[in-house]
């Protein structure tokens, strides 16, 4: 795991701040479908496993 500080379940603000990206970036990020979410209510909750995921496919894609 990259950053063992943050839960196993982001929310947006950690999402953003675990990938360095602003709000807009999060957004396209988990509309895309990139990304593994779900929602409760009207907050997003991000696994931290999908987001490691997303950052491996990444690496290995270059």
């Amino acid at each position: 795991m990259m950053f063992r500080q943050y839960d196993n379940i982001l929310d947006l603000k950690q999402f953003m701040e675990y990938l360095n990206v602003g709000r807009t970036t999060a957004y396209k990020l988990l509309q895309s479908g990139e990304i593994e979410i779900f929602r409760i209510g009207k907050v997003y909750k991000i696994p931290r496993k999908s987001v490691d995921e997303y950052i491996e496919k990444k690496r290995h894609k270059k």
